[in-house]
């Protein structure tokens, strides 16, 4: 029969076996130009790294590089990676490199400290709740590199006021401006774009017109008579929802479907 010392120094070696083991979730951590210590995990087979979460979570202002050096061998950061900036209510404000092609699911969920956020034009996602709860945001512009904006994305952002979406948006997806309630604008530049845009859900707060009301071709430019142009085949569902600055409306003959709730509350 075992002793209670023998299963005593089984349990001892285990604890030996655990201690130095790997228990954070990043591969490499390295500090910027200002000293801040970001983490990182390698993606694409080892050539390529993404922002992530560490130790510790990220205050004040952080500045992402376009490229680290490890162990004498330099890689892009392409991507903010899922919940890398997660609750992470001390940071003031944060610069993105132009070699991020991606932000993440969860990336900057309830970073609510963040006032201002710059997208480079190279990002053609931005992940599903993205920005969720970042309600000290006042304005977002979105560059014409992306094509699709997550569900939730900007979910709870009540102090954003106005939104830049591109004609290179294909798909919004669900509740992607819910609780977005200071809404005051959506700025496009292309209605054509705007027009086949698929919004997700089957409620217009996805659409932030739902809550903006007026939609505008630039800073200062209200559309209340609106012209679509001939390029247009089909108005989507939700595509001006809520759109209540409209006084008129100009469709042409080569509109062939006008889909479900495209002019809801257009009063």
């Amino acid at each position: 029969m075992k002793t209670n010392n023998y299963y005593s120094y089984l349990l001892l070696l285990l604890l030996i076996s655990f201690t130095g083991a790997k228990t954070y979730a990043y591969d490499i951590a390295v500090a910027n130009a200002d000293g801040v210590t970001i983490y990182y995990n390698y993606i694409n087979e080892g050539t390529e790294l993404e922002v992530t979460s560490g130790d510790s979570k990220y205050i004040g202002a952080v500045n992402i590089p376009n490229e680290v050096t490890y162990m004498n061998r330099k890689r892009n950061v392409t991507s903010i990676g899922e919940s890398s900036f997660d609750y992470c209510d001390g940071i003031t404000s944060i610069t993105i490199p132009n070699s991020v092609t991606s932000i993440e699911n969860f990336a900057f969920r309830y970073c609510t400290c963040l006032t201002s956020i710059t997208i480079p034009n190279f990002v053609t996602l931005i992940g599903k709740g993205a920005f969720v709860g970042c309600y000290g945001l006042t304005s977002v512009t979105i560059p014409n590199s992306v094509t699709n904006i997550g569900g939730s994305a900007f979910s709870g952002c009540y102090n954003l006021t106005s939104v830049t979406i591109p004609n290179s948006v294909t798909t919004i997806g669900s509740d992607a401006f819910n609780g977005c309630t200071g809404l005051q604008k959506v700025i496009v530049n292309d209605i054509a774009g705007w027009c086949r845009i698929t919004f997700g859900g089957i409620y217009g707060t996805s659409n932030p017109l739902y809550y903006a009301h007026h939609l505008y071709s630039d800073e200062n430019t209200e559309i209340t008579s609106l012209n679509i142009p001939n390029s247009v085949t089909k108005i989507g569902k939700y595509a001006f929802y809520g759109c209540s600055g409209l006084t008129s409306v100009t469709i042409p003959n080569s509109v062939k479907s006008i889909e479900s709730h495209a002019f809801r509350n257009c009063i």
